[in-house]
């Protein structure tokens, strides 16, 4: 599974972006699908997460609320919708996948254990 981010860039605070994470090298839907995000010299954080069959997102604490995680199972393509961005948020943003599904998915994006990773997309607040 070959993971692509884009949609990454400048931004003035309160402003939006939107990432796109596209997948390829699978032909049938990947089951997780998540966001991480790293700033220099911290841990990878990550901060959401879609699994298919679940009715409900994973969306970390420190974005609840401004960011949103949207699925396209069938291009197997994620979506990170970012609103009201701050200078916190400034990152590299990174795309995960992994082929097994359920809600442990979401525990291995808590616990950073996707198989699968991209190389990851800059985001700039100030």
């Amino acid at each position: 599974v070959q993971l692509v981010e884009s949609g990454g860039g400048s931004v003035q605070a309160g402003g939006s972006l939107r990432l796109s994470c596209s997948a390829s090298g699978y032909e049938y839907s990947i089951q997780c699908m998540a966001w991480y995000r790293q700033v220099s010299g911290k841990e990878r954080e990550g901060i959401a997460a879609s699994a298919i069959g679940l009715a409900y997102r994973y969306l970390g604490d420190s974005v609840k609320g401004r960011f949103d995680v949207i699925r396209d199972s069938a291009s197997n393509t994620l979506y990170l919708q970012m609103n009201d961005l701050r200078p916190g948020d400034t990152a590299m943003y990174y795309c995960a996948a992994d082929l097994r599904g359920g809600p442990r998915c979401y525990d291995r994006v808590r616990g950073g254990m996707l198989d699968y990773g991209g190389r990851g997309t800059q985001v700039t607040v100030s």
